[in-house]
């Protein structure tokens, strides 16, 4: 089996949307449309992408940073999410969703590739899935490299799905207003963001 094809493998099993990152990017299909999904998504795969390359290629400068800091980037993350659901609970309703600009577009995957970034989890995960499907330590550089080429792939097949059914789910579900939706997403956002600090202080107690 090539590299890209585990890659691809790994990328599907493991990179299950959920959490903040799934529901910003439910929240913004439903509001802007399959585009702003993708470009969420987008920035989501490659904080994935990059966890993957840290883990296959041992880069230990890195890991060894985050384990000293895990608590800190868990607190910048939970006070991100918290930040976006508010701010999704705050914003009113938008008689039409207007077409996102450059700025824009680029504002919505950084804010997804921050997310995922204070996820060190995220190491493990992909450490334990190699483990799994046999990367060999004797990989050269560009299987290694095909290897993260395919975990992009993978994840960012999750998110063509969810950019591709929630359109459809939205057509048969007209009732669903737009503040409705922001509001249910703005509550689930702080909850989990809520969640972050509340695992954190245990962990510090």
């Amino acid at each position: 089996m090539s590299y890209l094809l585990r890659g691809i493998l790994v990328g599907i099993i493991f990179g299950v949307p959920g959490g903040a990152i799934g529901a910003l990017t439910v929240q913004r299909t439903f509001h802007y449309g399959s585009r702003a999904g993708l470009l969420t998504g987008l920035g989501s795969s490659c904080a994935d992408s990059f966890y993957a390359c840290v883990g296959i290629f041992g880069i230990t400068l890195i890991s060894d940073f985050i384990a000293r800091h895990e608590t800190a980037i868990h607190i910048a993350g939970g006070s991100l999410i918290l930040f976006m659901g508010v701010r999704l609970l705050l914003r009113r309703q938008e008689p039409e969703p207007e077409k996102k600009n450059m700025m824009e577009s680029a504002g919505m995957c950084l804010s997804s590739f921050l997310i995922g970034m204070t996820n060190p989890a995220t190491i493990f995960i992909f450490l334990l899935a190699f483990s799994y499907f046999g990367i060999s330590k004797a990989a050269s550089f560009a299987e290694r490299m095909l290897m993260v080429c395919g975990v992009f792939l993978g994840t960012y097949v999750w998110w063509g799905v969810i950019a591709t059914v929630v359109p459809i789910v939205q057509k048969r579900a007209v009732k669903f207003k737009v503040s409705y939706m922001n509001r249910v997403f703005g509550t689930l956002l702080c909850l989990l963001g809520a969640i972050v600090f509340v695992k954190c202080i245990v962990e510090y107690i």
